[in-house]
């Protein structure tokens, strides 16, 4: 595992603590006099672990990708640096694509919902087309089912539960959920627009006269754009005490994508994550 700019103590921890626990084998990636720092203020012994040095941050980010179109590591990870300075070399780097738009997906325990719930996509593409919302729904079913999750049940959402011609996310929503009637989204029952209280609530579903497999009882919540998702996220987060973990899909690997401010346990499952995908990617290739 790549491991882009950790030079500061959360990031640092979380790849070391991550390597403890056997979930990855890391490469330290950035400019050497701001890990040796971080590393002394955290304790931690950077001859443990292989290191490349990088002028900055830019340069370590695409260092990583480099690593990564050449095959030489299996996953890629943020460390302190912002996402768009993280994520535009692997954008740029053809060899790292697939046949798939690249998204995001949250996965969340939310102590007051019965099931893991995946939000997508709240940091990879900002106002996604129709088009990149078929890639971003096929990414999250095939993440759920890794999980366990055998058929998914997907809430596109909106502000409301009607098609609406002024709202945009609406449209997409029907179109979506039409798409996926006609086998072109598949492994996942899909419905949409919902309203984030119909998607959770029976209750809510109920008394707006919803009938749907979906509604009340949601796994993946797909988003209108990036500000709705990471909105709704770190409210999960934040005022529902919920724990995350964040990865990248639609690319030749897996990349762990955290916020600056996640502290272990973000960062831990992330990577857990990220091994997940890599085991069943070699058990497809055996089998």
């Amino acid at each position: 595992m790549a491991v882009v700019h950790p030079v500061d103590e959360l990031s640092l921890r979380g790849a070391v603590e991550a390597a403890k626990s056997k979930l990855i084998v890391p490469i330290l990636i950035g400019p050497e006099t701001k890990l040796r720092a971080a590393a002394r203020e955290t304790g931690i012994d950077l001859s443990a672990y292989e290191t490349l040095w990088t002028e900055h941050s830019h340069a370590a980010a695409a260092t990583a990708a480099s690593l990564a179109s050449e095959r030489k590591v299996e996953g890629l990870m943020k460390g302190s640096l912002h996402t768009d300075e993280f994520m535009s070399p692997i954008l740029k780097d053809e060899r790292l694509h697939t046949s798939r738009r690249m998204s995001h997906v949250f996965v969340i325990d939310a102590p007051a919902y019965p099931r893991p719930l995946f939000v997508t996509d709240a940091a990879v593409n900002i106002y996604p087309t129709l088009e990149e919302k078929v890639d971003i729904v096929q990414n999250a079913i095939e993440l759920a089912q890794a999980l366990g999750v055998a058929l998914p049940k997907v809430a596109i959402l909106s502000a409301v539960e009607t098609v609406s011609p002024k709202i945009r996310s609406t449209l997409d929503a029907a179109i979506l959920c039409k798409m996926a009637e006609r086998g072109q989204i598949t492994g996942g029952v899909l419905d949409g627009p919902l309203a984030f209280d119909n998607a959770v609530s029976d209750e809510a579903a109920r008394a707006k006269g919803l009938h749907s497999s979906v509604a009340g009882r949601a796994d993946i919540f797909v988003v209108p754009d990036l500000e709705a998702g990471n909105m709704l996220a770190k409210q999960l987060e934040y005022l529902a005490h919920a724990e995350t973990a964040g990865i990248v899909l639609g690319a030749r690997l897996p990349i762990v994508l955290t916020s600056r401010a996640d502290k272990l346990v973000p960062r831990l499952a992330s990577c857990a994550l990220a091994l997940l995908l890599v085991r069943l990617r070699e058990e497809i290739r055996a089998s």
